[in-house]
């Protein structure tokens, strides 16, 4: 008696993917790339613990397309950071994809070439070379992990890593997160709770098993230690902001009945600029206010930001697009980042030096 088949009835293929240790040996991580992620996930633990004095700024462009455009503004970051290090510790903001809420272009990594032919072979591996040169750099990376299986790929490179408000509610990545090498910022849920965030941060905390895959690409039990250095990231949500003193001081309450340490993130983009990137300076500026006035919770901020500002649709034809502008959410530019910067690290160095005498 033959059966009719009951599975896979929507799938139109299965198309070969090198495993991890296939696409780690095309592009081998060197001393000095592991040199940088070492360190840069050492001072960003450091900074949690209350070790570091420094204030942390994590950005970039909200996502990579370009790779050439990229790296040229890792080259101007990476210059940056160094004048400003004694009181700024920057890493570059590297997201390569993008979770949707209905359609459109998720990312680098699953569609390279933009042109819908999602070749995610190639996109992993480039992605990973982009990776490790702004590591060659000595300038640490953060990314967003929305596929589970990703990191295997190249979180040897990530020296800070997000879960976004989309996914901080799902048991998958909070049991991804508790077994990545890096801090963890879990951000609020996109109505603006913080309930998805703290219980999250507490989830990844713990140890855990799961399905996923080894360095061979074969499917794997993998148990977790779980991951100490978990924290919230503010991005607003429900259609308000949420970096004001009224709501980092509920944030810190939260953070307080969860027993969680008193680690906030600002991310100057999303519902806390309502999508208008002019206004993240505004936000960021407020954010250091609250700092220098004596705030103890608030560790760092995020920043979208690009060679150009602005964002652009793709259109059929590549060509078009402009260099260093943004295909998805917009940015701020260089120079108003560069500004940004600088007028930070000069309003907080008074702040940073003093914290630094009584370490």
């Amino acid at each position: 008696m033959s059966h009719a088949s009951t599975e896979n009835l929507n799938v139109a293929a299965f198309d070969p993917m090198p495993s991890p240790g296939e696409i780690k040996a095309r592009v081998r991580l060197t001393d000095t790339a592991a040199q940088t992620v070492t360190e840069g996930r050492r001072t960003l633990q450091r900074i949690l613990d209350r070790q570091d004095p420094r204030f942390l700024v994590i950005v970039g462009p909200c996502s990579i397309h370009d790779p050439s455009a990229g790296i040229e503004y890792a080259r101007r970051l990476r210059q940056l950071a160094e004048e400003l290090s004694e009181t700024l510790y920057v890493v570059m903001r590297v997201y390569f994809e993008k979770p949707r809420t209905s359609t459109g272009w998720k990312g680098f990594i699953n569609d390279p070439r933009m042109d819908d032919s999602f070749h995610i072979e190639e996109g992993m591996e480039r992605g990973r070379r982009f990776l490790l040169d702004v590591a060659e750099f000595g300038l640490p990376a953060a990314t967003e992990a929305l596929d589970p299986i990703s990191p295997q790929y190249y979180g040897d490179l990530v020296s800070w890593t997000a879960i976004g408000a989309r996914t901080a509610e799902s048991q998958t990545h909070r049991e991804m997160a508790s077994g990545l090498s890096t801090p963890v910022g879990f951000k609020n849920g996109t109505d603006g709770s913080l309930d998805a965030a703290t219980n999250g941060i507490l989830s990844a905390s713990a140890a855990h098993s799961f399905l996923g895959i080894n360095d061979k690409g074969e499917a794997a039990i993998i148990r977790t230690r779980g991951n100490r250095y978990s924290h919230l990231v503010l991005r607003g949500g429900g259609g308000r902001p949420n970096y004001d003193t009224v709501s980092v001081s509920l944030a810190e309450q939260a953070l307080a009945k969860a027993k969680l340490p008193q680690n906030i993130i600002v991310d100057c983009s999303h519902a806390n600029s309502w999508k208008k990137p002019e206004l993240q300076p505004l936000v960021m500026r407020d954010v250091v206010s609250q700092v220098v006035a004596g705030n103890q919770s608030i560790i760092g901020v995020m920043i979208e930001s690009f060679l150009e500002a602005g964002n652009q649709p793709i259109p059929a034809n590549l060509a078009e697009l402009k260099r260093g502008c943004s295909v998805t959410d917009a940015c701020i530019g260089w120079d108003t980042t560069e500004t940004l910067l600088r007028a930070s690290a000069e309003s907080l160095r008074s702040l940073v030096a003093a914290r630094a005498e009584k370490l």
